[in-house]
């Protein structure tokens, strides 16, 4: 039985670190906290966004970006790492920040029109003081939505 539960845990890892290779990445900072994110630009990308995955590293995240500013609405439904979720607008301003539960339903709107959302470890905005305003830096290299 150990052996299969070890088996199964490689198995997970190697599917989390699979599925970050398939994306590529961007370097973002707010205020002086810097961060690596996946970037999710397409319909496929952005419907998938964590799902199915058992882990994030340390300071790593995932920014989906829009085709325009909206309103934007995310769940966790498959979502297995407990994540916040910052709505930014087109100026790069932190719209608001909601932490959301794994594997639900529940819907966490932002609170204006948001181009991107930026998906975290749960309380990784909290624990470094950054909120609603805070400026995402890094935004202008990010690839552009794509349908």
């Amino acid at each position: 039985m150990l052996r299969i539960l070890s088996l199964a845990l490689l198995l997970c890892a190697s599917i989390d670190v699979a599925a970050a290779d398939e994306l590529g990445t961007i370097d973002l900072a707010i205020s002086s906290h810097r961060l690596v994110a996946e970037v999710a630009a397409t319909p496929a990308t952005r419907t998938t966004g964590l799902m199915n995955r058992f882990s994030l590293k340390p300071d790593h995240g995932m920014l989906f970006v829009f085709l325009e500013p909206q309103p934007l609405a995310f769940w966790m439904h498959n979502t297995y790492v407990p994540l916040s979720i910052a709505f930014i607008g087109s100026d790069g301003r932190i719209i608001n920040i909601e932490d959301m539960a794994p594997q639900t339903e529940i819907t966490h709107p932002s609170r204006g029109l948001a181009l991107y959302a930026l998906e975290m470890k749960k309380g990784w905005f909290a624990d470094r003081g950054i909120g609603p305003g805070a400026r995402v830096d890094g935004l202008d290299k990010a690839p552009r939505a794509r349908e």
